[in-house]
């Protein structure tokens, strides 16, 4: 469903009518199309700066060069009073006190409005925990604050920050989720810290393009929706995908994985043979299954005064029990292979919760606990087990709202607008490339950076 303040927006005149009468004004988001390019900065400029000790910066410039960018340096003399910006990077990894958050001051203040609409803001801190000093640490999480302050500055223009926690360490991991935050894959991710850490095997270098080729995905709830654009993106990067969902579905099942070529698997996935099902399919179609979302799920929504039992327990089986249940199985049999990636699909909901969700809202914050968890296990196989906590995005199920609850959704971000499907398939198909793999244990919201909850 089209969202018709963002159409309205794109014309200037109608634009400063919408203005005038107080109206959110939501830029027109850019997103990429089609699959990974190797040189996907070319054309753009971006400024770098760096603190005296950081550790990442030398990598950042290589990373940015070889994506195609022009890249600059605020170390460099002063740039013309015309200076345009299409994304500024800071490193400031290894602060060692709190003196030294007058950096990002010094660096953004003189360019803060020398952005390009669409613009991307990257800041790269030290994880605090690995911090020698509480100064050290304190700097390093205060980092989350400025950055999160200044996307909700930002978001109007369409431009999004975002950052990085980086383990001492693990800069060398650096590359594949600094080029997702640059890049228009990321146009709905906004204001959200990812942490990168040196445990883990990490697998070889991948190139840029079809990093997931050879490699099997299973994409539970596929046969339409988020799953869909998922598993459709998937295969886009070169991945043999995998499409479950409910039997009665069957026939929009066998439609979406024709678009791509997948292969349709019919299953009830709470039925208690589910998980030997999978895992003999599995093994002994593939071999094994390298990329694992977790994306089948189910609303019956009730304030828990007028809940049915069985509304509880469908939500529960489906939205949590079943991913259990799966995942004990497929990992306890190393039927996900080294390197595996898995994915669940949270919700925003299980962050700040919603009136009538009380069993949904469990579920989802259950699955925060179980990536929480789950993502440290494994590692010495190089496996990563994340999350995706999708915001208000335009869906079937949104557009059945009632006008002013969507239109309510829809604003309460700093992008002033839903999501799109394809915009949670992005930050799923990043998860599961291989330079994502020192990314484990993490929840990673797909919100525009909305303003309710944490």
């Amino acid at each position: 469903m089209s969202d018709y303040l963002v159409r309205a927006s794109s014309n200037p005149t109608i634009r400063n009518v919408i203005k005038t009468i107080g109206l959110p004004t939501p830029q027109q988001l850019a997103r990429a199309e089609g699959p990974y390019q190797a040189r996907f900065l070319e054309g753009e400029t971006i400024l770098t700066g760096a603190v005296a000790n950081a550790t990442a910066i030398g990598g950042i410039v290589t990373t940015l060069e070889s994506a195609g960018a022009t890249v600059e340096s605020a170390n460099t003399p002063t740039p013309a009073e015309d200076a345009k910006y299409d994304a500024l990077v800071f490193d400031a990894t290894q602060m060692a006190s709190v003196a030294e958050l007058k950096s990002l001051y010094d660096f953004f203040h003189p360019v803060a409005r020398k952005l390009n609409r669409n613009a991307r803001i990257v800041v790269l801190a030290s994880q605090p925990e690995a911090m020698d000093t509480v100064s050290a640490a304190t700097a390093a999480r205060a980092v989350e604050g400025f950055v999160r302050s200044l996307a909700k500055e930002i978001g109007q223009l369409g431009s999004t920050a975002n950052m990085l926690y980086v383990e001492p360490g693990a800069e060398d991991r650096v590359e594949a989720p600094l080029r997702f935050f640059l890049s228009d894959y990321s146009t709905f991710v906004d204001g959200q810290p990812l942490t990168i850490t040196k445990t883990g095997a990490m697998p070889e270098a991948v190139a840029g393009t079809q990093p997931l080729k050879n490699k099997v995905a299973l994409v539970t709830g596929g046969a339409r929706g988020i799953g869909a654009a998922t598993a459709q993106r998937l295969a886009r990067e070169g991945a043999t995908v995998v499409c479950l969902d409910i039997p009665q579905d069957q026939e929009t099942l066998e439609e979406t994985v024709a678009e791509f070529g997948g292969t349709a698997l019919p299953l009830d996935i709470t039925a208690d043979d589910a998980p030997r099902q999978i895992a003999d399919f599995f093994k002994d179609k593939f071999g094994g299954v390298d990329i694992v979302v977790h994306n089948a799920g189910v609303t019956r929504d009730k304030t828990l005064a007028n809940m049915p039992e069985h509304y509880w327990d469908m939500v529960q089986s489906i939205n949590l029990q079943a991913i259990l249940n799966v995942d004990e199985l497929l990992s306890g049999e190393g039927i996900i292979n080294e390197h595996g990636r898995v994915i669940c699909l949270c919700s925003i909901g299980g962050i700040a919760g919603n009136r009538g969700q009380t069993n949904y809202g469990a579920t989802k914050a259950g699955l925060i606990g179980f990536v929480e968890r789950r993502g440290a296990t494994d590692r010495d196989r190089g496996v990563t087990v994340n999350a995706i906590a999708p915001g208000f995005i335009e869906t079937r199920m949104t557009a059945e709202m009632p006008f002013g609850v969507r239109e309510g959704g829809r604003r309460l971000s700093s992008l002033s607008q839903g999501g799109e499907p394809r915009d949670v398939a992005e930050a799923i198909t990043f998860l599961a490339t291989p330079g994502a793999g020192g990314i484990s244990g993490n929840v990673l919201r797909v919100c525009g950076q909305s303003l309710i909850g944490a």
